[in-house]
C-alpha cells in the first residue's frame, strides 16, 4: 500500500469511528507511514497511555525517584554537520525556523516500563520493550466545538539567574515562538473558523531528575463546526507533522529536516491521542525514549533552529532535554 493510500485509509478509518461517536486510540508518527488505531475496547494489552489523567493502566508508584541516567549526546562534530546545512538554509530564506533533533544513547539501569512509572507528565505512552513517552506538550484538544493548541517553544534552566525574565525577553526567543505560533494559528484556519491567540508566551515549570527547567507556551483557540467528529481524520492529518517541532513554512522545512537528520524519526515527534465519544485529548511525542535491536536505549532530542541561533546554546539544549520529569 502506498503511503497515500494509507493515509487516507486512517482518515476514513478516524471519521467512522468519530461518525459513529466510538471511543479511540490514536498514534501517528511523524513520517505518518505507520499510523496505529484502535478502538479503545481493542487496544492491545502492551500499549499503555495516560493523558492528563486518564489511563488505561493502574498507577504503579515507583519506590524511589532516584536513579542512574547518563547521557551520551550525540557528537557535537555530528550536530555542527547538521546545523551548518540547516543555517545555510536559514541564510537562503527556505526556511525561517527549523526544529532540529538527534537521538543520544541513555546508561541507566530503568527499563523504558521503570521510566513510564516515574515519569511525571500531561502525556505518557509506553509500547513494551519499543518506546516510552513522557511528553509535557499539547497537540490538539477538542471540546465544545472548539480545538485548542499549545504550541511549546523556548527552554532554559529554571534556577538560573532571572531565568524566567530572561527567556521572555530574548529576541531569538521571541521570534521563535512567534514564528510557530503564527504556524499554528495558519494550521487551525485550514479545519476550523474565528482562530485566534488567547495566550501568549507564558511560562510553565518542570521539574526533572537533574534540575528544574521552564518551557514557553502559547494557546491557540477556533471554532468547529458541530459536525467535527464526522471528519476528525480529516482535521488531525491535516494539521500533521505538528508545527512545534518542524517548523515554517512547513512543507519545504520537511524536507531540509530529511537533509541535515538523514533519518526517519519515527514515532519521534509524532502524535498520540484519544477520542472517547466527545472530545479529543492529544499530546506531541517529545521526551522520547526508544529501544533499539540491542537493548541500549536512545533519547531523542533537539529545538528549534533560527538565523539568530548559535552553535553552542542550541547544543546545550539539546542536552539540557535528556532527562526524566520527576515532579
Amino acid at each position: 500500500m502506498t503511503q497515500t493510500n494509507l493515509i487516507q485509509e486512517s482518515i476514513e478509518k478516524i471519521n467512522e469511528l468519530g461518525t459513529k461517536r466510538i471511543p479511540f486510540f490514536f498514534m501517528i508518527d511523524f513520517e505518518m507511514k505507520k499510523p496505529i488505531i484502535y478502538p479503545l475496547d481493542e487496544l492491545p494489552d502492551h500499549i499503555w497511555y495516560d493523558l492528563n489523567g486518564v489511563s488505561n493502566r493502574k498507577a504503579n508508584e515507583a519506590d524511589s525517584v532516584f536513579f542512574r541516567f547518563e547521557p551520551n549526546p550525540v557528537s557535537k562534530q555530528e550536530y555542527t554537520k547538521a546545523f551548518t546545512i540547516v543555517q545555510g538554509h536559514l541564510q537562503y530564506g527556505n526556511t525561517f525556523l527549523l526544529n532540529l533533533a538527534f537521538p543520544s544513547q541513555v546508561d541507566t539501569e530503568l527499563s523504558l516500563e521503570d521510566v513510564y512509572h516515574r515519569s511525571k507528565a500531561k502525556y505518557k505512552l509506553h509500547l513494551k520493550d519499543e518506546l516510552v513517552v513522557f511528553s509535557p506538550e499539547i497537540f490538539v484538544q477538542i471540546k465544545d466545538d472548539y480545538i485548542y493548541s499549545y504550541p511549546m517553544k523556548g527552554t532554559i534552566d529554571a534556577e538560573a539567574m532571572g531565568a524566567d525574565l530572561h527567556i521572555l525577553n530574548d529576541k531569538k526567543e521571541i521570534a521563535e515562538h512567534s514564528t510557530i505560533v503564527d504556524l499554528i494559528r495558519n494550521d487551525l484556519s485550514m479545519v476550523a473558523k474565528e482562530v485566534r491567540v488567547t495566550k501568549f508566551r507564558y511560562i510553565e515549570t518542570i521539574k526533572t531528575n537533574i534540575n528544574k527547567l521552564h518551557q514557553v507556551s502559547s494557546e491557540i483557540r477556533g471554532k468547529l463546526s458541530s459536525n467535527f467528529h464526522d471528519r476528525l481524520g480529516s482535521i488531525l492529518f491535516t494539521l500533521l507533522p505538528a508545527g512545534s517541532i518542524s517548523g515554517a513554512p512547513k512543507p519545504k522545512t520537511l524536507e531540509i529536516i530529511r537533509e541535515a537528520e538523514l533519518y526517519d524519526r519515527g514515532y519521534y515527534t509524532g502524535v498520540f491521542g484519544i477520542y472517547d465519544g466527545e472530545t479529543l485529548d492529544s499530546g506531541v511525542m517529545i521526551r522520547y525514549i526508544e529501544q533499539t535491536a540491542d537493548g541500549s536505549l536512545q533519547y531523542r532530542s533537539g529545538g528549534g533552529i533560527t538565523a539568530m541561533s548559535n552553535l553552542e546554546t542550541e547544543y546545550q539544549e539539546l542536552i539540557d532535554k535528556i532527562y526524566v520529569p520527576t515532579h
